[in-house]
């Protein structure tokens, strides 16, 4: 999949990473024990930050014409941003998209990133670890902190590092 592609959405990708937030949130359920809303939905207050606040982006990942993941990044006007959200559809995953999403979204925000991932997700814990050793090198960080609201998970892990302009 080397026609791999991020940029910034518009309105008109709203659809598209809707579709993807759905699939994401699906995935990530399995670690929370979410269920969907009555409606077959999850939340999406982040989705919906991503288009509407200014401190937020959203990007489509996509290879060709096919979209194939999406990544949020909030914290743009701050001191940290923050990886918010990042998908990779299963039938794109272990190709070299994600790594190469990641490495193009964080160049267009250069300064202090943070991804948050659960320990029991095993394929993301290796995934952003190895994100980070590409990016950063050794100058990364690792901590976990406790789930806003949800004392009843495991703290998420926290992994920090740099990316220069």
């Amino acid at each position: 999949m080397s026609d791999m592609s991020v940029r910034l959405a518009n309105d008109a990708d709203r659809s598209v990473l809707e579709r993807l937030w759905l699939m994401f949130r699906h995935d990530l359920s399995e670690f929370g024990g979410l269920l969907p809303n009555p409606d077959g939905t999850f939340r999406s207050e982040w989705l919906q930050a991503a288009f509407d606040d200014t401190d937020w982006a959203p990007y489509p990942l996509m290879s060709g014409e096919h979209p194939v993941g999406l990544a949020l990044v909030r914290g743009l006007t701050g001191h940290t941003r923050v990886l918010n959200g990042f998908f990779v559809v299963r039938g794109a995953r272990r190709s070299g998209i994600g790594m190469r999403a990641v490495q193009e979204v964080v160049a267009k925000h250069p300064g202090a990133w943070e991804v948050a991932f659960q320990d029991a997700n095993v394929g993301a814990a290796h995934f952003w670890r190895r994100v980070a050793a590409e990016i950063a090198g050794d100058e990364w960080a690792e901590d976990r902190r406790p789930v806003p609201g949800r004392p009843d998970l495991p703290p998420d892990v926290w992994i920090s590092f740099g990316v220069r302009g």
